[in-house]
């Protein structure tokens, strides 16, 4: 095997043990998580704004837009809850490029695993213990999900994993909401078909270990759009689009039919600022059709300080290095107008 096996990381319970989640925090992602979970089941009707930058690249910068989010969420409590996504790994097309906080924790530095896992981890327990706001990040590698799970409380799956058997096999055995995406290809069975695998239980080889899970009931699709074999982007989040989810789902035995709109991607052709048009557009579904409000529980929102993103060098505080994100200014009017139509 061409591996250079470079040095051997701390087990997730060995990084638990050294970097553990305080007990306050502990408590806050246990209200948070019973309450998000409502929402999946239907016992809330309470929307879910998924909301934050595309890649958590600076601790300060991500803690302080966390922090910004507080007094918003208490305003809107009654009518929304607000996870921040604090993304630590980023999936690249290609392979190349700033791949996240858990593989490169200076984005100007060289790879450092095991410091790029101390520092997520501390990053996403200072946001709690400052804002009282769990966040959402992507299961990139399900090898490495133990590093994180004891305080997240939203999961998603990307487009590019959706369709691999480990992810869905390991997201069997999440406890909070796990979202899966469709694939770039835009195929809604196949994204239903991860979610069927998913909410059932299975058994398989795990870090090691033969593993058996119970399956995860809050498992659910997320619609990002799609892109054609001509590399045009393809919006998914239309009444049509919702409607047919809502049909293919009435086709399944699942348990609490749920989807998320995805405002970025493909949805809006990667142009950032159409995210809000985006929104607006999921918000009138809802309000059309009542089966349609029943299934759309939230949307995602790319978001962080400043709007636009930057390169790895240009070093201003709060703007995306990875995809373009709305600014804080706007991202508040449209928490805002949601909290208003839901």
């Amino acid at each position: 095997m061409a591996f250079e096996f470079k040095q051997k990381l701390p087990t997730p319970s060995e990084i638990r043990s050294t970097y553990p989640v305080p007990e306050a925090v502990a408590k806050i992602k246990d209200e948070r998580d019973k309450e998000i979970r409502k929402v999946f089941t239907g016992e809330s009707d309470k929307f879910l704004v998924i909301i934050g930058p595309c890649s958590a690249d600076n601790e300060d910068a991500v803690c302080d837009y966390v922090n910004r989010l507080t007094p918003l969420q208490e305003e809107v409590k009654d009518r929304l809850i607000l996870i921040p996504r604090i993304y630590t790994n980023k999936p690249r097309t290609t392979g190349e490029g700033y791949k996240g906080i858990m593989h490169q924790p200076d984005p100007e530095k060289k790879p450092d695993p095991l410091a790029g896992i101390i520092a997520l981890r501390h990053m996403h327990i200072r946001a709690i213990k400052e804002s009282g706001l769990t966040a959402a990040d992507e299961m990139l590698y399900p090898e490495n999900l133990p590093y994180v799970t004891d305080f997240l409380s939203y999961i998603a799956i990307g487009a590019r994993s959706v369709e691999n058997q480990q992810h869905r096999l390991v997201a069997s055995g999440i406890d909070v909401p796990t979202g899966m995406k469709n694939p770039t290809s835009g195929d809604f069975t196949v994204m239903l078909n991860s979610v069927t695998a998913a909410q059932h239980g299975h058994s398989f080889i795990y870090r090691g270990w033969d593993v058996e899970t119970k399956g995860n009931d809050l498992t659910h699709v997320v619609l990002r759009g799609a892109v054609n074999k001509r590399g045009v982007n393809l919006p998914n989040y239309h009444y049509e689009d919702l409607m047919r989810v809502l049909e293919l789902y009435g086709e399944r035995n699942l348990t609490n039919p749920a989807a998320i709109v995805d405002a970025n991607h493909s949805n809006s052709n990667k142009q950032y600022e159409q995210q809000v048009r985006i929104v607006k557009e999921v918000l009138h579904s809802r309000a059309l059709a009542p089966e349609i409000r029943r299934l759309v529980k939230g949307v995602m929102v790319e978001s962080y300080i400043e709007s636009g993103c930057q390169s790895v060098h240009d070093h201003i505080y709060g703007k995306s290095i990875t995809d373009p994100c709305l600014g804080w200014a706007e991202s508040e009017r449209l928490i805002y107008e949601i909290a208003e139509r839901c």
